[in-house]
């Protein structure tokens, strides 16, 4: 009971009051000594008064006094004692039902329930406590949802190419289909494909969490573009696709990890190559912009609507755009992870489905 903060406060309350009452009572020389010669005249005075009655009245005015005294006494005690219990109990009351609040709101946290809120009142401590509280509930349940939809888009992605796996092992075995190169190689695609989603979601942890390793260097973003570029030119000349690089004016050097901002080149090209149709065109542009250097990916594909573009870089989305919708849908959201370590920031516009689109990062410019 004595570890209730309420029966503290009023215990302590009652305490102060009951000094209150008794000091005159403890300390009646040091006040009379204090307060002056009239005080002290008074208490000679009343003596003499006294000595001058009758025994039996003087005794009977001392009996009258001293259970006036006694009386007055036992109610101030009674009453402040009651006082002080309702006093210490509202404040106590007041005091605790925030972190009551709290305690019941992550008993609930506890048992699961992310859903959490508590209301922000009382003291500024507490409110501040109380925000700090909800603030905290709330990324807690923005960060299970996510959990969730990514293991659900996890177990997805890796549902199909374990399937055909499975399938065609089975098929091999039951003598189905030959044991032959093509079936080998249709294989080993699968497994390749497997490995880059495991690499991608890799990376893209790491980036979640800051941990991204980073090799930064001094080093020139127009050589790792175009050495991008060239790694997709014979896939666009096969496709009669117009691929090239456009440097507008002198391109700085920067800090940054040309093998990660090489990946962030490799997905952006295969992404615009994947939505533009044959005989298409595909155009990266390197500048310096306002303290930045900006590279910037566009094609003339069938872009996007103003409804997808907040998703675009969202892991494992897909648009129904593109020709070929065999990715996993993390190109964009590794892009996005990897300017962002580099504290860059990345964008994408498009003017509405067949309009083209343009996905552009910008990287800024140190010494």
């Amino acid at each position: 009971m004595m570890n209730r903060l309420w029966v503290r406060f009023s215990l302590i309350i009652l305490g102060v009051i009951l000094f209150v009452i008794m000091a005159p009572f403890l300390f009646r020389g040091l006040i009379f000594s204090f307060l002056g010669p009239e005080l002290n005249e008074t208490e000679r005075f009343f003596p003499e008064v006294m000595a001058s009655l009758p025994p039996e009245t003087a005794e009977r005015i001392m009996q009258f006094f001293l259970a006036d005294l006694i009386a007055s006494l036992t109610a101030y005690v009674v009453v402040s004692a009651a006082a002080a219990l309702l006093v210490g109990a509202w404040v106590g009351r007041t005091l605790t039902r925030p972190l009551q609040q709290l305690e019941t709101a992550a008993n609930a946290i506890k048992a699961g329930d992310l859903n959490q809120q508590v209301p922000a009142q009382g003291s500024r401590e507490m409110v501040a406590m109380a925000t700090a509280f909800n603030e905290m509930a709330a990324q807690l349940s923005q960060a299970e949802t996510l959990r969730k939809n990514l293991l659900a888009d996890v177990a997805h992605e890796l549902r199909h190419p374990i399937h055909i796996l499975q399938g065609n092992l089975q098929a091999i075995l039951d003598d189905v289909y030959p044991l032959s190169k093509e079936e080998i190689a249709r294989l080993a695609s699968q497994t390749h494909y497997l490995t880059r989603l495991v690499q991608d979601l890799h990376d893209l942890a790491q980036a979640e969490a800051h941990q991204l390793p980073l090799q930064r260097q001094a080093m020139e973003v127009a050589d790792v573009v175009k050495e991008a570029v060239a790694t997709y030119q014979p896939l666009a000349h096969g496709r009669d696709i117009d691929l090239h690089v456009e440097l507008l004016g002198a391109i700085p050097v920067i800090q940054g990890d040309p093998a990660r901002l090489r990946q962030v080149m490799l997905n952006l090209l295969d992404n615009a190559l994947r939505h533009t149709p044959d005989g298409g065109r595909v155009v990266v542009t390197v500048q310096k912009e306002d303290g930045h250097l900006a590279v910037q990916v566009q094609d003339n594909g069938r872009g996007l609507s103003a409804e997808q573009l907040p998703y675009v870089f969202d892991r494992f989305y897909k648009t129904d755009r593109g020709r070929d919708q065999s990715g996993a849908g993390l190109g964009l959201a590794i892009a996005k992870a990897v300017v962002e370590a580099h504290e860059g920031q990345i964008t994408a516009v498009s003017a509405g489905p067949g309009q083209g689109s343009a996905f552009s990062f910008a990287l800024p410019i140190r010494a």
